[in-house]
């Protein structure tokens, strides 16, 4: 057979321009399949397992941050705000930081080697730090 031959549909061709062998049939509904290997309790099912795929772990490394104080109104304590931009700058998310929380927060992002902040449970972890 030519490689420049045009085909009617049925046949394949290899690289060789040779007709490749026509894949098997799809297994009848009546053949028996075989028998499942025994199921580990302990693993998911695929089914259950993709279910999982949509609550995946989204960690982002705290690559700057931008620390800010807002007056409010006349008496009242201002606002603290912590700004995390992410892997620089892929994604931000702004911290509201209680009084009492941002000088022990600043001293962990300043001691910290290596800083992560989880988006989807709102979490900031700290790690390598210089005691």
């Amino acid at each position: 057979m030519d490689q420049n031959e045009i085909l009617d549909g049925t046949d394949r061709l290899t690289v060789d321009g040779q007709p490749s062998p026509r894949p098997e049939p799809p297994a009848r509904p009546d053949q028996a399949s075989p028998p499942e290997e025994p199921r580990d309790p302990d693993r998911p099912r695929a089914s259950e397992a993709a279910g999982r795929g949509s609550r995946r772990i989204q960690v982002r490394e705290v690559t700057q941050y931008q620390v800010s104080w807002v007056e409010r109104e006349p008496g009242e304590e201002g606002r603290f705000t912590i700004q995390l931009i992410l892997d620089n700058g892929v994604e931000e998310y702004l911290l509201d930081v209680d009084s009492d929380d941002m000088e022990p927060l600043l001293r962990l992002l300043g001691t910290s080697g290596h800083t992560t902040f989880d988006l989807a449970r709102k979490v900031l972890m700290f790690s390598n730090l210089g005691a």
